[in-house]
């Protein structure tokens, strides 16, 4: 959902001077980022496509569309929907994405299954805050970001297809919600990112910092936010890395006026290197959508270091490059929340974006897909 280490990133397009990425086939290389020509990628622009908000399917609004993944099995897409069991129970729905090398046709909504707590039952109102999804080798992993007003703690469950409990991952110490504030999550700033790595590790990533460790981001200062390394078949933590969000890149229309910066998704390109979604809003202003690579290889293992913003200890983040700015390419992104690799009906290898509308008249459920012409292995 929407809601300091000073770092800069380095962009690299090439995009022609007369094209924008509104163009069909527009090219955007990033080929040597980090200076690591084996990390490059490369994507051509498919097209976009909205659905409107307010749109039912068997009952159940179509909407908050926080997280998505490509299942190979089907040649669908599984999304899942933010809402807190408002409208309808917590889900996520089956999609049939019309995309080829000619372009992003259309998206059709086939059905929605309804995801179950430990007890077999459909989620009560607002006990969950269902944000990412993703196929493992034995099912369904999802987060949620929990509710920091309401002490109920984040968490990340692995599902079965028909959307029943399987098992949770345990939570790292540090992490649940205190009601003095002192540490743990802040409220619709937690687990928001969930990732597999090459090697079938799973990273789950913070949307923003947590009390301990420091400020959210503002117009002058990012800030930290925690990425935690399982395993996953054991849900034993392997390591918590450092992530630093980018300050908010613009400011409000109006002095006072709201505007906010997080990390909404990552995306695994190997077991090292990995896509990030930055996304924001300024008020009368509109939404900012910034796309980095990040690299894992030297980051500092910060699971022991209780307090990022009260330790002595030297720490390295993972660094990151920009790859693309939404907006700076012609695009005008929705809010940005789910990203994933899939495979067109034509062989076609895409990289599809999904816009959480927020269940908002004046907002939409947006698509975005890009042909992958290059990406580290």
């Amino acid at each position: 959902m929407l809601k300091p280490f000073l770092m800069t990133a380095a962009a690299a397009l090439l995009v022609g001077s007369a094209a924008r990425a509104t163009d069909i086939g527009t090219v955007i290389d990033v080929p040597c980022p980090f200076g690591d020509c084996k990390a490059g990628i490369s994507l051509s622009y498919l097209g976009e496509y909205d659905i409107a908000t307010g749109f039912m399917e068997n009952g159940a609004e179509v909407g908050g569309l926080s997280g998505i993944d490509f299942d190979p099995s089907t040649g669908h897409y599984i999304s899942i929907s933010d809402d807190r069991s408002e409208k309808a129970p917590a889900r996520f729905y089956d999609l049939d994405i019309d995309v080829s090398a000619a372009g992003l046709k259309g998206v059709t909504v086939l059905d929605h299954v309804t995801l179950k707590d430990k007890n077999g039952q459909p989620f009560a109102i607002r006990t969950v805050d269902s944000e990412s999804i993703r196929i493992g080798k034995d099912g369904i992993y999802w987060s949620s970001e929990g509710d920091g007003k309401a002490l109920l703690p984040p968490f990340v469950r692995v599902a079965n297809r028909d959307g029943s409990f399987v098992r949770e991952l345990p939570l790292p110490s540090g992490f649940a919600p205190t009601a003095d504030k002192s540490t743990g999550i802040r409220d619709n700033l937690a687990f928001e990112n969930l990732t597999f790595l090459s090697g079938g590790d799973l990273l789950v990533g913070m949307e923003s910092a947590l009390y301990q460790d420091g400020p959210m981001t503002t117009l002058t200062n990012g800030a930290l936010a925690r990425l935690i390394r399982y395993e996953a078949a054991t849900g034993e933590q392997k390591a918590q890395y450092v992530y630093p969000v980018s300050p908010i890149p613009q400011a409000a229309a109006k002095p006072g006026g709201w505007s906010d910066f997080g990390m909404s998704e990552i995306l695994a390109l190997d077991d090292r290197h990995a896509l990030s979604i930055e996304r924001g809003y300024a008020q009368d202003v509109g939404n900012s959508v910034v796309i980095n690579m990040f690299d894992l290889d030297g980051a500092t293992d910060v699971s022991n270091i209780p307090s990022l913003a009260k330790t002595d200890q030297r720490i390295v983040p993972v660094r990151k490059t920009q790859v693309m700015d939404l907006r700076a390419l012609g695009l005008a992104p929705d809010n940005i929340e789910g990203v994933t690799f899939g495979k067109a009906k034509d062989g076609t290898d895409v990289l599809i974006f999904v816009a959480d509308n927020n269940f908002n008249p004046t907002q939409k459920t947006q698509f975005f897909a890009f042909k992958v012409i290059r990406r580290p292995q």
